[in-house]
């Protein structure tokens, strides 16, 4: 059955499962802690950082993920790393994960781009962070395999930078991940399965972006299975709010979770129903998340 917006009876089950948010254990069980990926207020973190966060710990959000990291500063939203984190704590969040776009390896160099990553490392365990994602490629990446390798390379050389400091690097996806094939002599060969292949299991992991895979005619339960361990993050998403199209069976998703590899979980909202506030729809997401997840528990 399709997971949608009325969860009513299954959300009260969550709350009975599941702690509230500000009375974790002292071993904090990261699956079911549930983190926002900043993006998704990104016009409001823009005009206020700081209410913004205080915004996203009162609503009953775990932790989060920023897309606002600035290099050469060493800042996060314009906050050095340890006053960043210092607003997260405070806010009871964690900034467990950060999106992070590096050079190009296809126009520098490996060392150019190690060293842009080096420093990238550091600020980021200075924020607390545990793992870090590359969100995104250029289309370098699409038009060859040559191009691809180039950035299967530099992940895994990235891999065992963080591996060093204690992090975990790993890379998240949109829809034209599934949709680029490429002939090769040995048949034809879908690019995120070629990064599967070609990226170490213990050096990069993949943050699945549970939207973006099923628009790109893919079914996130075959990969599971296909690659079980490599998922260490789901991205989970929807056209709107999370189970808000009744596209994607978010209670079956959950399920996999062991299979899968399933570390840690984000929210991400590119858009919001009508009538919503970005605040407001992202609150609707986190409680249909926190019922679909309570729903799979209660299946065990």
């Amino acid at each position: 059955m399709k997971f949608s917006v009325k969860l009513v009876a299954a959300f009260f089950l969550a709350t009975i499962i599941m702690p509230a948010c500000n009375e974790a254990p002292k071993e904090v069980d990261l699956r079911h802690q549930i983190g926002l990926q900043l993006y998704s207020i990104r016009d409001e973190m823009q005009k206020d950082a700081v209410g913004s966060i205080q915004k996203v710990g009162a609503m009953g959000y775990n932790t989060v993920e920023p897309a606002g990291y600035n290099n050469e500063e060493g800042t996060f939203y314009g906050m050095p790393a340890a006053e960043f984190a210092a607003l997260c704590a405070e806010n009871n969040l964690k900034c467990i994960c950060s999106h992070v776009g590096g050079p190009n390896p296809c126009e520098v160099s490996m060392d150019e781009c190690l060293t842009w990553w080096k420093k990238t490392i550091a600020d980021h365990k200075a924020a607390g962070c545990l793992y870090i994602v590359q969100p995104s490629m250029p289309d370098a990446a699409y038009d060859s395999i040559p191009g691809l390798q180039k950035y299967c390379e530099l992940f895994n050389n990235v891999g065992v930078l963080c591996k060093a400091e204690g992090l975990q690097f790993g890379y998240h996806n949109h829809s034209g991940e599934f949709t680029t094939v490429f002939d090769t002599p040995d048949g034809p060969v879908r690019l995120y399965d070629y990064m599967l292949t070609h990226c170490d299991a213990d050096k990069v992991f993949f943050e699945l972006d549970l939207y973006w895979i099923v628009k790109g005619g893919c079914d996130p339960i075959e990969y599971f299975q296909k690659y079980p361990g490599r998922f260490k993050a789901y991205h989970v998403k929807d056209k709107l709010e999370v189970g808000a199209s009744g596209e994607i069976d978010f209670v079956a998703l959950y399920a996999q979770a062991d299979v899968a590899g399933m570390e840690f979980q984000i929210i991400e909202q590119e858009a919001f129903a009508e009538g919503l506030t970005p605040f407001e729809s992202v609150k609707i997401s986190l409680d249909n998340a926190r019922a679909a997840q309570a729903a799979a528990d209660a299946r065990k």
